[in-house]
């Protein structure tokens, strides 16, 4: 006999930051994704190689012009009962050191085992917290899964672009980055 879904409380996000602040989770790698604690998975080589990739084109195109800030695998306070950690979120200029950014202006997830969840609960999560740009990058199927305008919690336009296709930044339309450099 197990718990019925109305007798479990989710854990709101100022709760998990205060656990985080206290250390419970030190020696867990967990992000909060509504209201539920999840484990990140390891990193493959595949993987770090593309979030490395992303965050050099990105930082040399934003961050490095004070355009915005660049965070890689940091939280989010995306949500009341949500606080994942993107690959990469590209964020307001702004101090960050007595909160984390609940705004961002594109956010990406790289995907080899995560694929499902990043296609469905955190996509929902930042077209809830308004993020208006969202990448799941596909490392299986070398694309980018391109999610922009989020509409009542949902994202109203998606697009697919394969190796040869190159995107433009929803928020800086001067920033072009080619696929194909994010898998090189």
């Amino acid at each position: 006999m197990g718990l019925a879904n109305e007798d479990i409380r989710p854990l709101k996000r100022v709760e998990y930051e205060r656990l985080v602040e206290l250390d419970y989770f030190a020696e867990e790698r967990l992000e909060l994704l509504e209201g539920t604690l999840v484990r990140m998975s390891p990193q493959r080589a595949a993987y770090a190689a593309i979030v490395q990739n992303l965050t050099r084109l990105l930082v040399l195109a934003l961050a490095s012009t004070g355009r915005a800030e660049v965070r890689v695998q940091l939280p989010f306070a995306a949500t009341d009962d949500s606080e994942p950690e993107p690959d990469i979120a590209v964020v307001p200029v702004a101090s960050y050191h007595a909160h984390h950014p609940a705004t961002a202006l594109l956010i990406v997830e790289v995907s080899d085992t995560t694929l499902k969840r990043d296609r469905t609960e955190k996509q929902t999560i930042y077209a809830q917290a308004q993020v208006p740009e969202y990448w799941v990058v596909d490392v299986a199927n070398r694309s980018v899964e391109r999610f922009v305008g989020p509409v009542d919690g949902r994202y109203a336009s998606m697009s697919r672009l394969q190796e040869h296709a190159s995107v433009k930044l929803e928020y800086f339309p001067d920033v072009e980055l080619s696929v194909a450099d994010l898998f090189r």
